[in-house]
């Protein structure tokens, strides 16, 4: 057995616990755990410690790792114990006390420190910064004894402070040095916004203010600036900054400057000296938000655990804050500047203001007050440097103006939803259960919440209602960073690097695949592994072996379970059109089986629902035998062609929509998709097949037809966005073929053709498919070529016996 080796972790705060855990994660048994802090806690969220000064939590309430936690994973736990001194010779730490531990490998998790303004008297008592447990103390201890208190620094930390101080019932001055609250996160006009409502709230502020002297003997008694005023105190609280705490490193002789110099793997100079966390500098940058230590974490782990391959090339954040109750915004170039343009929106009566900064048909900033539900898909927008040219119009006033669910009343904004309140539509997931989760078990990352919640993890339209939820739930900072965002756990790469390299390295099976791109798992996991099918079946149709074990359970039965463990069968009617030869067959089917319910569905088929599973392969033979495929209602794939009667029958039908409708519906069916799909194709602008909300929609008119694309009906209403007109039916089935094929080859597995859209941009799809005719006829034949091994029914393969031991029971237990 490989003896382990040693490590050292120099500071118990949450960016050096989260490394610890990222690596407990990849591997448990590489380490002997030694851990250094200087404070008398356990690790514990420092982002929270606004509510513990405000009376709402304990600090029992914010502690995330417990000394129960450290010991039942065998890690050595020295609380208030500071590491005063590296030796990096003999690869040994020691603290102030002598206490030391010999390593093989370190990190350096110091931190930073509040930033104390060198005037005189700033050392006198009732001085204290904000930044820890014992601050908090000092200060609730003070508002016990005294009535006024000054704090000095108008950003996030000091209008917390003095929130906090002001709910202990002390009379609270806030001092500036200039004339904007909170210039780092808002412009001018929102920072008046927030000035104006904390005045209300009793908050006194002086701005433009250069504090001169700390007055008092002994313990301070009042503070007086540079034009000679003061103003009595009890308290004083320094929160005009924070410095990263990099004097351990120098000492050690680590190269540093503004901060302990690492790169993109989070190593120092010393190659057996790591660091994360507010005291690091990488690529000129330093960081105090929780998302980007987080991901510092995750790739310093990842080389811990000698993985090798995670990369941290830094981060584009996005701050979402509650400041005494009111919601903020904040990302990018707010301010804007050359070669920018901006869109303002407020609303002084309703406490609402919002500002995007444009360049180049990009948003390049953004900034939000009151309301700021839609910050999350603006920071999306920015982060995915979308083209927003096509939504300019409707951008200012967000998602909710396109039709949304899930985001548009305002009466269900997220600071009133009740606990039942449904989020996840997808999952039946409501308020209550998230919230909940994100306390109990410690959650600060939207993945960490999809992982155990599954909010937000299937269609994802729901995903800026759990950011919100998370964003008030963790406290003041939370913010979403990575700009690259990984398949799954399992990898580093991206779906688009993944795609990118099954192609470009010709991986043809899921162990070429873990094996070119450093899999940290060799066999995959749960999310990665269905993708991952897709992925390779799109790319080599003729070629890979579809992998049946890694489909959801719906894909490998052929039928959607229902909540009692039975499932629905919904036979191919191609465009919605049935004769009564069908009808007998299907109600003969049901009769037969002694199904319980047969249901119309929205998509003009039959649903029968309450098929036990052992029966499916007999049944679906019947089906066959009567002429019917599988509709495939349980799949990543086509789904239904909707039509209306179109000019056969109705009098105001300009086109054969019903004959349009069968065969697109013909063309498509058994193409596997990276979600579900639906066409809609309406006889006139009238629209009775609903095609403004289908994945792609056709609208007959006089002189030809008009395509849609991105649309959809469900939880997030999306209307579509006009791709182009054509003459003929021949070009509607070629220009659908190559936009389904565009979709099929760049889309991200699990996302609808409507965020897809929203992503790439409207003019990109046109781009490719109207105005670049080579590309259009590539990727038709492509798509066709495809179907020639797609078309292929499998109700009627697994009745002859395919997979048969899927549809037998395993054990048959007697009652």
């Amino acid at each position: 057995m490989t003896q382990r080796k040693k490590l050292v972790l120099v500071g118990n705060g949450m960016a050096g616990m989260r490394t610890l855990e990222e690596l407990l994660k990849l591997s448990d048994t590489l380490y002997d755990i030694t851990v250094f802090g200087a404070e008398p806690h356990g690790n514990y969220n420092r982002i929270m410690l606004s509510p513990v000064l405000a009376g709402e939590k304990t600090v029992d309430d914010i502690i995330l790792n417990d000394d129960a936690w450290y010991a039942e994973r065998g890690i050595t736990l020295h609380k208030g114990k500071q590491v005063t001194k590296i030796d990096r010779v003999r690869r040994r730490v020691e603290a102030a006390d002598g206490t030391s531990a010999e390593y093989d490998r370190l990190i350096l998790a110091t931190g930073s420190n509040p930033f104390i303004i060198p005037v005189p008297g700033h050392d006198k008592q009732g001085v204290v910064g904000f930044r820890d447990i014992e601050d908090v103390d000092h200060m609730i201890a003070a508002a016990g004894d005294h009535q006024h208190a000054v704090v000095i620094g108008g950003g996030l930390l000091g209008l917390e402070a003095a929130n906090g101080l002001l709910k202990q019932g002390m009379q609270v001055t806030v001092v500036h040095l200039i004339d904007q609250l909170m210039e780092r996160q808002l412009d001018p006009a929102a920072s008046g916004l927030l000035q104006q409502a904390l005045a209300q709230r009793g908050l006194n502020f002086k701005m433009k203010a250069q504090t001169s002297e700390i007055l008092g003997e002994d313990r301070v008694t009042g503070v007086r600036f540079a034009d000679g005023s003061e103003v009595e105190a009890g308290l004083v609280v320094m929160a005009a900054g924070i410095r990263p705490n990099i004097a351990l490193a120098q000492s050690a002789g680590l190269h540093c400057e503004r901060g302990i110099m690492v790169d993109d793997t989070m190593l120092t100079y010393d190659p057996r000296i790591y660091a994360v966390g507010e005291c690091v500098q990488h690529r000129g940058a330093l960081y105090g938000l929780v998302a980007p230590l987080f991901e510092q974490a995750k790739v310093c782990a990842n080389h811990l655990a000698r993985y090798g391959i995670a990369r941290y090339q830094g981060s584009v954040t996005s701050t979402k804050l509650k400041v005494t109750g009111i919601d903020l915004f904040s990302a990018g170039n707010f301010n804007g500047g050359e070669g920018t343009e901006e869109m303002v929106f407020q609303d002084a009566a309703r406490g609402i203001y919002r500002k995007l900064v444009l360049k180049d048909d990009r948003i390049d900033g953004a900034v939000m007050y009151g309301d700021t539900l839609d910050g999350p898909w603006y920071f999306q927008l920015m982060r995915d440097a979308a083209n927003i040219a096509d939504i300019r119009e409707n951008l200012l006033f967000g998602q909710a103006h396109i039709g949304d669910t899930g985001h548009g009343d305002e009466e269900t904004r997220i600071a009133n939803l009740p606990d039942d309140a449904e989020i996840c539509g997808c999952n039946g997931v409501c308020k209550g259960e998230i919230v909940k989760t994100i306390t109990a078990k410690k959650l600060f990352t939207l993945e960490d919440v999809r992982l155990h919640t599954k909010a937000s993890s299937s269609c994802g339209s729901c995903t800026g209602l759990v950011e919100n939820i998370l964003a008030v739930t963790v406290g003041g900072d939370y913010s979403t960073a990575p700009s690259r965002k990984p398949l799954c756990g399992c990898t580093e790469a991206t779906h688009d690097e993944v795609r990118a390299a099954i192609v470009g390295q010709k991986l043809k099976t899921m162990p070429a695949v873990f094996r070119a791109l450093n899999w940290n798992n060799d066999t995959g996991c749960p999310t990665c592994r269905p993708a991952l099918n897709y992925y390779l079946l799109c790319a080599w149709p003729g070629e890979y072996e579809d992998d049946k074990q890694s489909r959801f359970i719906n894909e490998r039965a052929h039928g959607n379970i229902q909540k009692d463990g039975t499932y629905s069968v919904v036979p191919r009617i191609w465009g919605g059109v049935t004769n009564p030869a069908e009808l007998r067959a299907i109600a003969e089917v049901a009769e037969k089986y002694q199904v319980p319910t047969v249901k119309f569905t929205g998509g003009q088929r039959l649903d029968l629902l309450g098929v036990k599973k052992e029966d499916l392969p007999a049944m679906w033979g019947d089906l066959a035998a009567a002429g019917f495929v599988s509709g495939h209602a349980y799949g990543k794939a086509l789904r239904t062609v909707k039509t209306c009667v179109g000019s056969e029958w109705c009098r105001f039908g300009t086109q054969d929509s019903t004959g349009l409708g069968v065969r697109l519906e013909r063309l498509t069916w058994g193409s596997w998709m990276p979600h579900k799909f639906k066409f809609g194709v309406s006889g006139c602008p009238r629209n009775c097949a609903e095609s403004n909300v289908k994945d792609v929609g056709v609208v007959c008119v006089d002189s030809g037809y008009e395509l849609h694309i991105g649309g959809n009906g469900g939880t997030k209403v999306r209307a579509t966005d006009f791709l182009c007109k054509v003459a003929t039916e021949d070009e509607v089935l070629e220009y659908s073929a190559a936009f389904i094929q565009l979709y099929r080859e760049q889309a991200h597995y699990l996302e609808r053709t409507a965020p897809w859209v929203e992503r790439v941009g409207v003019s990109y799809v046109k781009r490719c498919i109207v105005e670049d005719t080579a590309q259009r006829a590539a990727l038709y034949e492509r798509f066709m070529y495809s179907q020639t091994f797609a078309q292929v029914d499998p109700w009627k393969a697994r009745a002859e016996g395919m997979d048969a031991d899927e549809f037998k029971p395993m054990l048959e237990v007697q009652a």
